[in-house]
């Protein structure tokens, strides 16, 4: 059984002198989101465009500034803290539309774009400037510290590389929190248990990976007893077997393969995760992508009928694993 104290516990506490009001950062593979504490609760504040998640993606304009929601450089969280050379590298590589280049002075990994050079960390940084405006703004006071959720895995060098992007976006960081402790606290079961020995079980079925964790909560003390994940079990994952089908059946009708085009499968991708949530309601949905592919100089268009009978063949062996 693998313990790890949380992060509350490893953390010196020092007085600090606060640089305003503290928020609290999710940052997520696909998406984050930010809160504020208002009337001593968690408010999870909305974008401009009324959600309250923002996609974790960055995109640089044509004169070099940087957007935040455009599909250029996404999933910047696989790599944070992460060696050229780690598998996990080499796998955003091989699907990622970015040029992924091995540092000169060494093995960290940089990011073409645009013809520069940027470190996941700068990229990251852009992703927190967003949300550090977004609570200034609804504030309307300046930000200067904060607290974000870290995976349970995350090593030294990664929380090291987040601390770094928070420096250079203006927010010091104050405590990171593994993200089964912050599950507990969101859903309020710190308030239940007192006693020591009382054990909670989270389970949390990410883009990437599906985690579960064992607490022990008691005297008011967080211990991860057990923590276990499988990468083969995530969104991504029931993402990827409905893409395939999509790709499969263009294939079938059309003669022509999909995979080959990376913005089209791009857009297949973002088609499969909205397909995915919409049929949570709907027995069946209807997917149109206009202009998927130019193919000899023609408009080539998607269109499919999916029904929640046939995503749940698709996903059936993924869903026995659960």
């Amino acid at each position: 059984m693998r313990k790890l104290k949380p992060t509350f516990n490893n953390f010196s506490v020092k007085k600090l002198e606060l640089r305003g009001p503290v928020i609290g950062i999710n940052f997520g593979f696909t998406n984050s989101s930010v809160a504020i504490l208002e009337e001593r609760k968690a408010k999870v504040l909305k974008n401009d465009e009324g959600s309250f998640t923002t996609p974790s993606v960055v995109s640089f304009t044509k004169n070099g500034g940087e957007n935040v929601c455009q599909n250029t450089v996404f999933n910047i969280k696989r790599l944070i803290g992460r060696k050229f050379d780690d598998q996990e590298v080499q796998d955003f590589i091989k699907e990622s539309p970015n040029k992924i280049l091995k540092s000169p002075n060494g093995d960290n990994v940089l990011i073409e774009i645009q013809g520069k050079l940027y470190s996941p960390q700068q990229i990251t940084s852009f992703i927190l400037i967003k949300l550090k405006e977004m609570a200034e703004n609804y504030l309307n006071k300046k930000v200067g510290d904060a607290i974000i959720t870290i995976p349970n895995y995350f090593d030294y060098s990664q929380k090291q590389a987040l601390k770094q992007a928070g420096e250079l976006a203006g927010l010091r960081i104050l405590r990171f929190v593994p993200d089964s402790i912050a599950a507990v606290f969101g859903y309020g079961l710190d308030c239940y248990w007192r006693r020591a020995n009382e054990f909670v079980a989270v389970l949390q079925f990410k883009w990437r990976l599906f985690d579960y964790s064992v607490l022990e909560l008691g005297n008011f003390d967080y211990e991860i007893e057990s923590n276990k994940y499988d990468t083969c079990l995530s969104g991504e994952a029931f993402n990827n077997v409905i893409v395939n089908y999509f790709v499969s059946e263009f294939k079938r009708e059309s003669g022509i393969d999909l995979n080959k085009d990376s913005i089209a499968k791009q857009r297949l991708r973002e088609a499969a995760e909205k397909a995915k949530c919409e049929l949570s309601n709907s027995t069946q949905i209807e997917i149109i992508l206009p202009n998927i592919i130019f193919y000899n100089g023609e408009a080539k268009h998607f269109r499919i009928n999916l029904t929640r009978s046939k995503f749940e063949e698709l996903t059936f062996e993924l869903t026995q694993k659960l």
